[in-house]
C-alpha cells in the first residue's frame, strides 16, 4: 500500500476534512462579525460525490482516521449523507467531527446512529454568559443537553476543546470548574493555546497567553502525562487518578510543535493544505469528479508532499494563507 509522507520522515494516517467554510457562531476570536464569503472565490464547497470519491483515494494512501471540520459541518443539509457514505463506503477506519455543538441535542442519536467514531465539541467557557458573549449564542444547556444524550447512548469518544483566553478562562478558578466537569464524565477536555490568524492580529495581541500557565496547574495538582497512538492530534494529554476524564493541551507555540505532525488538511472548496499555516494550497477538486482519475489523485497528493515544510512559523507572525481558522477546518 502507498503511504502518506514528507521528506523529514513524518508520516500522515489523519486528514482534517472540512465540508463547509458556513459558520453559524460568531466567536470573538474567530468570526466576530460572522461568517462573510470569501472576495473573489466564487466556488461551490465539495458535493457529497467529490468528496466520496477522495475519501476511498485517502484509505488507500493509509489513512486511517478523518475529521470532518468546518465551518460548522452539521450546517450542511447533506452532512449525514456524507458521513454515512464515509463509515460505510470509504474503508476509512475511524471518522470523527469537530463542532460547535449546534442543535447537538436534537442530532446525537443521529451522530451515534450513523456510527460517527469521535465528537469535538467548542466549549469556552461553562458559564451561560461568558459562553453566549464569545460564541453570540445562548446554547450552552443544549450542548450539555446533547453530550448527557451521548453518554447514556455510551458514546465513547466525547471531547470538549477551549480556547485559552486571557482574562476570560485563563484562571485557576476556571480550570478548577472544568476539573470538576470531567472529574464526574468520561470526557477529554483540551485548552488550545489562541492562534495568529491573517485577520485576528489585534484580538490576539490583547488575549493571548501562553499555554504555560495551564501546563503549571496541571504539574501543580498532579496531573500525570500520557501518550497516544498515530493518529491521534497534537495534545499533550495527561491523567488523573481521581477523575473519570482526562485533560489536554493543544500548545503551538511551544518549541517543536510540529515535529510529531500528522494531519493534512483539505478545505471545503478542494484545495490540498499541507498545514494549517502554509502559504500554498493547490487544487486537487479537477481529480474528484470522475472515478477513473483516483490513480492520479493519489500521484499527485504523494507528490505534494514533498512540499511540506519542516514547520510552520506562528511564532515569527508567519500565519500564512488563513484568515481564520473557519476557512481551513482549525
Amino acid at each position: 500500500m502507498k503511504t502518506l509522507s514528507d521528506t523529514f520522515g513524518r508520516k500522515f494516517p489523519y486528514i482534517r476534512l472540512s465540508i463547509t467554510d458556513v459558520c453559524n457562531y460568531s466567536c470573538t476570536y474567530c468570526l466576530p462579525q460572522g461568517y462573510k464569503k470569501t472576495p473573489g472565490d466564487t466556488r461551490s464547497f465539495m458535493s457529497a460525490e467529490e468528496i466520496s470519491r477522495l475519501t476511498k483515494a485517502l484509505s488507500e494512501l493509509g489513512v486511517c482516521k478523518i475529521r470532518l471540520t468546518g465551518g460548522e459541518p452539521t450546517v450542511r443539509k447533506d452532512f449525514f449523507d456524507i458521513l454515512k457514505d464515509m463509515k460505510q463506503n470509504s474503508n476509512i477506519p475511524k471518522v470523527t467531527m469537530t463542532t460547535n455543538g449546534y442543535r447537538l441535542d436534537k442530532i446525537a442519536e443521529q451522530l451515534f446512529e450513523a456510527g460517527l467514531d469521535g465528537i469535538n465539541i467548542s466549549i469556552d467557557s461553562l458559564n451561560r454568559e461568558t459562553f453566549k458573549k464569545l460564541t453570540g449564542h445562548d446554547r450552552l444547556n443544549e450542548i450539555l443537553e446533547g453530550i448527557k444524550i451521548l453518554q447514556k447512548l455510551d458514546f465513547k469518544n466525547i471531547k470538549i476543546n477551549a480556547v485559552l483566553l486571557k482574562g476570560i478562562n485563563d484562571t485557576y478558578e476556571e480550570f478548577e470548574k472544568f476539573g470538576n466537569f470531567i472529574k464526574k464524565n468520561k470526557i477529554d477536555f483540551r485548552f488550545i493555546e489562541l492562534m495568529q490568524t491573517g485577520d485576528n492580529l489585534e484580538y490576539f495581541k490583547k488575549n493571548h497567553v501562553s499555554s504555560k500557565i495551564f501546563k503549571d496547574y496541571l504539574e501543580k495538582n498532579n496531573w500525570i502525562s500520557q501518550t497516544f497512538g498515530k493518529d491521534a492530534g497534537p495534545s499533550l494529554n495527561f491523567i488523573h487518578p481521581e477523575y473519570q476524564g482526562k485533560f489536554g493541551l493543544i500548545a503551538p507555540y511551544s518549541k517543536d510543535f510540529c515535529q510529531t505532525c500528522n494531519r493534512l488538511r483539505v478545505t471545503s472548496r478542494g484545495d490540498l493544505r499541507l498545514c494549517l499555516f502554509g502559504n500554498t494550497g493547490i487544487s486537487i477538486r479537477h481529480l474528484l469528479q470522475d472515478d477513473a482519475q483516483k490513480d492520479e489523485l493519489v500521484d499527485l497528493i504523494i507528490k505534494q508532499l514533498h512540499l511540506k515544510k519542516e514547520s510552520h512559523y506562528l511564532e515569527l507572525g508567519d500565519t500564512g494563507i488563513t484568515p481564520n481558522l473557519s476557512s481551513t477546518g482549525g
